[in-house]
């Protein structure tokens, strides 16, 4: 059965648009809706730098919800409490195992929270800091210290981690650097042109190496 449904869902990720992306819904508390503008400049920034052809406008899609097949690529970020339903657990790991990406990016606070869950989707799997030489950060844009530091939440170096499903990088979390803040119009929070420039061109890599994987 299990064969079965990842053939299933491979062939939907196949049959849809490989080019989208989607903002993931979430129950429990926390503020999923967060950055509002993130994701929609990471885009344009992708179009434009590395070509990609995605829709400009992100829909958002549940966790739980057989829609998230349709985007080989899922966005979430927060402030707090993350909850998936037995459910959402068992939808969230069959769309990762099929071929399916989902990026993390802590807003400050959501750490606690989103390490509990995702040891529910891999009870098996650990997140695993990605090194600086693993081809996420050696894209179109390269980082050969790692992921770059955006924002300052309680001084600690920024960190990327991962978990790996039968040796693909299926979650990627950035913690201690908020990426999606960096994505956000620069009215909001003033930071320099270099710094935005920075995380648009981590963001740009993690869509490209999603696509290519």
């Amino acid at each position: 059965m299990k064969q079965f449904l990842r053939i299933f869902f491979t062939f939907l990720f196949f049959t849809t648009n490989a080019q989208d992306v989607a903002i993931l819904k979430y129950n429990g508390g926390g503020d999923w809706y967060s950055n509002p503008t993130a994701v929609p400049n990471l885009i344009r920034f992708a179009n434009t730098n590395i070509k990609t052809n995605i829709s400009k406008n992100p829909q958002t899609v549940a966790v739980g919800s057989q829609d998230i097949f349709n985007f080989p690529m899922v966005f979430m970020t927060g402030h707090g409490n993350v909850f998936f339903s037995d459910d959402e657990t068992e939808n969230l790991r069959n769309y990762l195992i099929s071929g399916g990406f989902l990026h993390i990016s802590d807003n400050y606070g959501l750490d606690k929270f989103i390490r509990a869950e995702l040891k529910k989707v891999f009870p098996k799997l650990e997140l695993q800091e990605i090194p600086s030489n693993h081809s996420i950060y050696n894209q179109t844009f390269k980082f050969p210290n790692g992921i770059p530091k955006i924002h300052e939440h309680d001084k600690k170096p920024a960190q990327g981690f991962g978990i790996f499903y039968e040796g693909r990088l299926v979650v990627f979390y950035d913690y201690e650097t908020d990426l999606s803040d960096g994505w956000e119009d620069e009215i909001i929070h003033n930071n320099p042109k270099s710094v935005r420039e920075k995380a648009l061109k981590m963001g740009a890599n993690i869509i490209e190496y999603a696509f290519k994987n």
